[in-house]
């Protein structure tokens, strides 16, 4: 049983929910799980504030929803742990992590169900998060092009961004070229079904989504830029600021996400789990 009634505090209509009450620290019991774990579909975005967690805490949380999934793309990992991510932008750095709307893997067959981030350093002010509601999203276009996008597939690649193709390169430098690790690439439907609340979800993003199947770039790109600039809209929206000992938990597979860089000069080090779980239907 949960000891304390803990407390559901939306952040807008559309996404987001504070859950005030609970100690992640702790092992979950199947109670305080499934709270958790209706608010983060229901909501899309859940976010804990004070939370003392160690890396072995913060793995046994993360686990509790699911398998962890790990990338050898990983820009940097947290020394003896090979599934947390360090995801640091330090002063005087020009580009942060994140920085653009994007679905975490979209390039993968299966990609993650879920991303939580811990807090571990943070700027004095800026540095916030913002998320939008994709099933809200498509919810709003008209039905003429509900209908056209579901007819629709959508090929998604890691081969553009820099800081992959920086990763791709040190990880290749002196090994031939059979061996180099390749650009990933997955084809999605451009409308999903959540296999949980069984919402419509538009799944583009200006990050990974490159052309539509069977389309040329130059052909998919007005309506791809018609989409992300829809879903990005501030109604679907929500904006975190982060605190020492915050965590944020979303639903990768309805959730887009950026991250503000907008702290020159300041430090910003997050902690970072990927969760594998039920993908779109």
């Amino acid at each position: 049983m949960i000891a304390h009634a803990p407390v559901i505090r939306p952040l807008t209509t559309a996404i987001g929910a504070e859950i005030l009450g609970i100690d992640i620290s702790r092992p979950l019991d199947d109670e305080t799980y499934a709270l958790i774990r209706k608010t983060y579909v229901e909501r899309g975005v859940v976010f804990f504030r004070d939370q003392d967690l160690t890396s072995e805490q913060f793995i046994a949380f993360a686990k509790r929803f699911g398998p962890l999934m790990t990338s050898e793309l990983a820009v940097a990992l947290v020394d003896g742990y090979d599934a947390i991510e360090a995801m640091a932008k330090k002063p005087g750095a020009p580009a942060n992590i994140g920085g653009v709307w994007h679905t975490d893997q979209s390039f993968q067959p299966v990609p993650i169900m879920g991303t939580i981030l811990a807090a571990r350093q943070l700027p004095e002010s800026g540095g916030d998060t913002l998320w939008v509601n994709a099933s809200s999203a498509f919810e709003a276009l008209s039905e003429g092009m509900q209908r056209t996008l579901r007819g629709l597939r959508a090929v998604h690649t890691n081969e553009f961004r820099p800081q992959q193709i920086k990763k791709r390169a040190e990880l290749n430098a002196g090994k031939p070229p059979d061996q180099w690790i390749q650009p990933e690439e997955a084809i999605h439907p451009v409308v999903g079904r959540h296999p949980e609340t069984g919402r419509e979800v538009l799944y583009v993003n200006e990050t990974y989504t490159v052309r539509f199947e069977g389309w040329t770039m130059a052909e998919s790109e007005p309506l791809l830029r018609y989409l992300f600039a829809h879903v990005q809209r501030p109604e679907f929206a929500c904006r975190f600021r982060w605190e020492p000992g915050s965590v944020a938990f979303w639903d990768n597979r309805q959730c887009l996400h950026y991250a503000v860089n907008d702290y020159p000069g300041g430090t910003r080090m997050m902690h970072r789990l990927m969760v594998e779980g039920p993908f779109l239907c």
